[in-house]
């Protein structure tokens, strides 16, 4: 197969997955609007739960039948994941719930800086200029187009600090253990989501009614609402899928540039389809430098040079285009 060939192939398969997770990540915030303002289930860490339990079903399914093949990985590690992931999702919801919506979207962008920070420090990647500044454009056109009232308190900053952190770890982590163990996304995912499920159903409705006062086993679960939870659970087997591949062609700063897109897409949506009140010049603009960062972006981390990891401790310089890829050497 020709190096043109390769490359239009790879280019195909990275454009598709990125579309695989846009179309889930958003049909999922969709659905779990819905269930929560119009249906009121409001219990988002049971909901999550569901979720790997219904990602761990198909995993066992798709084993079973002989598609995912039978792969390792360290007990440690496997701790290690699962605790930053869950620490993940009970921090995300607990400053949500405690800081202003401000706030908690300052909170989201920083994930990108602290994303960056873990590179450099575990990984020895050093950015271009270019890269930098387009990293800096994206965050700044979601923060015009997104950041409105911004107040914080003590315990609200601390539930930031750690959803923050634990995102950005579980993030880093899937794309490590990804290139570590040479595991596939499904086998990651068979490994990691039925830890994830289990403890996450046992703390879940816990977590809930500490934040919500309200228990989970007292629903009132009509057919409408039960197929909504279905449908949630069944479109999020896809966004987990989609997250692991998407971390593991690229890396989780990329993964944050980039998906930044879908919260410009879910503004778009919402304004079709529940009105333009939001709709001003401040969001129209704020949509536009973040699209123009995320260009710049993509151009400049594809060239030579542009992220860059610099192994340590070598009697030559050798300069390599992530992940891993030699470009040039210099012998002195």
């Amino acid at each position: 197969m020709s190096t043109a060939t390769k490359g239009d192939r790879k280019t195909a398969i990275d454009v598709a997955s990125w579309m695989f997770n846009i179309v889930t990540s958003v049909g999922i915030i969709l659905v779990n609007k819905a269930l929560m303002a119009t249906y009121g289930f409001s219990f988002a860490t049971t909901l999550t739960g569901l979720h790997f339990a219904t990602t761990t079903l198909l995993t066992v399914i798709l084993k079973w039948l002989g598609y995912i093949q039978t792969s390792h990985l360290p007990l440690p590690d496997l701790i290690k994941f699962v605790l930053f992931a869950n620490f993940s999702i009970v921090g995300m919801n607990v400053s949500l719930m405690w800081n202003s919506v401000g706030f908690y979207q300052i909170a989201k962008l920083s994930m990108i800086p602290v994303s960056c920070f873990l590179e450099i420090v575990l990984d020895n990647v050093r950015y271009s200029r270019d890269t930098k500044l387009s990293i800096s454009l994206v965050l700044l056109g979601v923060a015009v187009c997104t950041v409105t009232d911004v107040s914080v308190n003590a315990k609200g900053f601390i539930a930031a600090a750690v959803a923050v952190w634990s995102t950005s770890l579980q993030q880093y982590y899937v794309h490590f253990l990804q290139r570590k163990y040479s595991l596939g996304s499904f086998n990651l995912l068979g490994h990691t989501a039925p830890v994830q499920a289990a403890s996450l159903l046992l703390v879940g409705p816990f977590v809930d009614y500490w934040l919500t006062n309200k228990r989970v086993d007292a629903y009132n679960y009509g057919l409408t609402s039960t197929l909504f939870i279905i449908a949630s659970c069944t479109i999020a087997v896809g966004t987990n899928l989609s997250q692991f591949i998407c971390i593991g062609r690229f890396t989780a700063v990329s993964f944050q540039v980039l998906g930044h897109m879908k919260t410009i897409l879910v503004l778009a949506l919402g304004f079709f389809f529940f009105g333009k009140e939001g709709l001003n010049l401040q969001v129209i603009l704020g949509m536009f430098i973040a699209i123009l960062g995320m260009i710049w972006y993509g151009n400049a981390s594809s060239k030579p040079g542009g992220k860059a990891i610099i192994p340590p401790r070598h009697k030559s310089i050798v300069q390599y285009q992530y992940p891993l890829k030699r470009i040039k050497k210099y012998n002195f």
